[in-house]
């Protein structure tokens, strides 16, 4: 067995790997443990984790099978990142319809967590725009599935963490663009009922939107932030692609990360713009994805790695709810300085355990400071809970059974459409099978 940790490097496991080939179905049944579907481990948590069991790296499905490129759909096996899809699809014009904050995930795990971005409240989560794909069993059985064949298990899969089989190929439907830049605005925002001021105005005109915040700030300045906003360009513009400029070689001390640090970094961000509103016009990469320009950026939480508690909230209490969470952080004195707060639209997922739904949503990393952090989550999760919220499964690495059987309650009729022969150290952990 071999020593795995995921993107957060909570918990560490060993596990067995195997390379499926999906042209032969008998690479899922050569062992006898429980199997999990392994993209990147991308998440957070151990939802990409299978301890003392095997996983099955889908590395060896990365190949493209089909590209319309006048409907904009593409078809692709699932161990495709959504890197690689950019690369192909931009320069005839064509974009992603949702992504993520990192385009280093394959198309398996975007479908397996039903991954939301920037542009949830125009176009819902990724899952909306998966058209088709074929899943693998155990039992060696073939499934097409659609929102027409096999619709149940369609829906069981998207946002089903991988367990109700390997997915093989997906299609997916694309956005129509007219060059790779985009124009953005940055706002510096006082406090909460400014973000959703800016928020209620922006989802009206601006199809992508998020914030940074600081959550260390009270009183007066409770969830003050940068509001950011951008759409798709009709002009084109030299600019930078993103590319890494910046890695991190070695893992960062552990004394690096405090509340002291953290409040003098999130007080410099909060006012790194010198003007309230900033416009910018350039390349799409820097907008999506801020981090990806820097290699192993997890490292700069040191060995013992970090949490993240992403949790949703209704909107018609969004205010009070999110202001009970701020305030329970703040007084904590933990910080995160890669915090980020947004509004999801009322576009439903069609995934049976999707995390995205209508509401606020609240992203927060946190060094890993033992057993205080923890006892922090556990008062987050009472806010959450009570609220009827939920926290995000690809995020998570310690969340209570109780907790997520509150979030998700339709998970017993999920169960029926696990493969039985699927598991993850996720799954064990919040029900017992």
């Amino acid at each position: 067995m071999n020593v795995f940790q995921s993107w957060g490097r909570i918990p560490v496991v060993k596990q067995n790997s195997v390379f499926p080939d999906w042209r032969n179905s008998v690479a899922l049944n050569k062992t006898d443990s429980l199997l999990l579907p392994y993209g990147r481990g991308r998440s957070y948590g151990d939802s990409c984790l299978n301890d003392e069991q095997t996983i099955c790296v889908t590395s060896r499905l990365n190949h493209f099978i089909q590209f319309d490129r006048e409907q904009g759909i593409l078809r692709c096996e699932s161990g495709v990142g959504l890197d690689e899809i950019l690369q192909l699809v931009v320069p005839h014009g064509w974009f992603l319809a949702v992504t993520p904050g990192t385009k280093y995930v394959t198309v398996g795990g975007a479908i397996a967590n039903d991954v939301h971005g920037k542009n949830h409240h125009l176009a819902g989560a990724f899952g909306c725009h998966v058209t088709a794909f074929e899943l693998l069993r155990t039992t060696g059985e073939r499934l097409q599935c659609s929102a027409h064949e096999n619709a149940s298990l369609f829906r069981a899969t998207i946002g089903g963490l991988g367990l109700t089989g390997l997915i093989t190929w997906a299609e997916i439907r694309l956005k129509k663009i007219a060059t790779p830049f985009i124009d953005s605005e940055t706002i510096r925002f006082k406090n909460l009922a400014e973000f959703f001021s800016l928020s209620e105005e922006s989802d009206r005109d601006w199809e992508y939107t998020v914030s940074w915040i600081d959550c260390l700030a009270q009183g007066k300045n409770l969830g003050r932030g940068l509001f950011m906003r951008g759409r798709h360009s009709e002009r084109s513009a030299s600019g930078k692609t993103g590319k890494k400029t910046l890695s991190m070689p070695v893992d960062a001390p552990g004394f690096l990360l405090n509340q002291y640090t953290i409040r003098l970094f999130n007080e410099l961000y909060y006012r790194k713009n010198r003007k309230n509103r900033l416009g910018a016009h350039g390349h799409y990469e820097p907008f999506f994805y801020p981090l990806d320009s820097i290699g192993n950026w997890n490292r700069m939480y040191g060995r013992r790695g970090f949490y993240q508690y992403q949790c949703v909230v209704p909107l018609a209490d969004g205010q009070a709810i999110i202001t009970a969470l701020l305030e329970t952080i703040a007084v904590s004195g933990m910080g995160s300085f890669l915090s980020v707060l947004k509004k999801f639209g009322d576009i439903e997922s069609p995934g049976m355990l999707s995390f995205p739904r209508q509401g606020v949503t609240l992203a927060l990393d946190f060094p890993n400071y033992g057993d205080r952090v923890l006892a922090l989550f556990e008062q987050l999760d009472e806010v959450v809970m009570e609220a009827n919220g939920a926290v995000y499964p690809a995020k998570d690495a310690r969340m209570s059974a109780e907790a997520f059987q509150r979030y998700f309650p339709q998970w017993r009729d999920f169960s029926q459409y696990r493969d039985p022969g699927m598991s993850s150290s996720f799954w064990r952990r919040v029900t017992g099978e």
